[in-house]
């Protein structure tokens, strides 16, 4: 879809052309990941089902700014988190639609959407509670004698996720996405692409960690290739963050804890315990990838065990001794 075919269509777009030609630009033009894809996909398709039937499905470019309140008064009653997510995918295509045409005017710009997300503490894992995950894991392995055995080999490649999880707080979908030239077998580096196609190195220092990972090389390179993804299912194709997150899910329950822990309690895990460990703010930041130290200070709080430490040895209370109180 270009600015020509725009101009000439005036005012008579259909809200799925509209669709169909902003995804192909972000698939095609921009380069985005099939996540952001999805995302938009979903968030884009809702609206085109609240303005189906209405003068707006077919006269696109000639919806107000009325239309779009009422839409936000549609979903006034979920999450703020979604409600900026498909606010967002909106905004996105109505740019892209304005930046498309001359004559056209996102009405957006006369809205001001101010939407205020609760900061929540994330969930994070005990040193106690990773080990026990751990320990099921490898004891798992080693009741399993048939190394040639897809069993085996699936737990060996288990293990190597989780402990790539913990050992560098990486996302999930940069585990998944993770190609064999991004991982250096011999010295422990690996290269992460995050958000943004932003770069960054991790070094992994732990020796088992590194074992695991040669291991887990070792009994897939047949089917690993240059180009291809590290972590491959049973057909040799690239393994989803949705099975990833049931594997986790599955370990969590065997290791017999209750608490609601996901891969991403990995990364959150990764970054609180270091920060326990007095490692500066933004040695952490650079190894999430964050872009501001603002998103990386939300782990700045510290758990009831290590603030009883805190204030048992370090408040200036304990200094005092009044007469008749001991």
């Amino acid at each position: 879809m270009n600015a020509n075919r725009l101009q000439k269509n005036g005012s008579e777009m259909d809200i799925n052309e509209v669709i169909k030609g902003f995804l192909f630009h972000c698939q095609f033009e921009k380069n985005l990941s099939s996540k952001t894809l999805r995302a938009y996909t979903t968030d884009l398709e809702q609206f085109a089902t609240y303005i189906k039937g209405t003068e707006d499905e077919k006269r696109f470019k000639s919806m107000t700014k009325d239309r779009l309140k009422s839409y936000l008064q549609k979903i006034s009653n979920l999450k703020p988190k979604t409600i900026k997510r498909k606010v967002a995918s909106l905004k996105a295509m109505l740019n892209y639609l304005e930046y498309e045409d001359d004559n056209y005017i996102n009405p957006f710009r006369k809205i001001k959407v101010r939407l205020k997300e609760p900061r929540l503490i994330p969930s994070v894992m005990t040193l106690y509670e990773v080990k026990k995950i751990l320990s099921v894991m490898y004891k798992e392995l080693e009741k399993d004698n048939n190394i040639e055995g897809y069993t085996y080999k699936a737990v060996v490649r288990n293990i190597a996720i989780v402990e790539i999880l913990f050992s560098t707080g990486m996302r999930v979908s940069e585990v998944c996405s993770l190609q064999l030239q991004n991982i250096n077998l011999k010295n422990g580096v690996i290269k992460v692409f995050g958000k943004g196609s932003k770069e960054r190195m991790i070094q992994i220092c732990q020796t088992e960690t590194i074992s695991i990972i040669k291991s887990y090389y070792q009994l897939h390179q047949a089917k690993i290739k240059d180009g291809n993804f590290f972590f491959i299912n049973r057909l040799g194709l690239p393994l989803s963050t949705q099975s990833v997150r049931l594997m986790v899910k599955s370990y969590v329950s065997k290791a017999g804890l209750s608490k609601r822990i996901t891969p991403h309690t990995f990364r959150h895990t990764f970054a609180t315990l270091l920060l326990e460990e007095d490692v500066d703010i933004k040695y952490i930041q650079n190894m999430l990838g964050h872009s501001s130290i603002a998103i990386t200070q939300i782990y700045t709080h510290v758990n009831i065990s290590k603030q009883k430490k805190i204030l048992s040895t370090k408040h200036p209370r304990r200094k005092l001794q009044l007469t008749g109180n001991g």
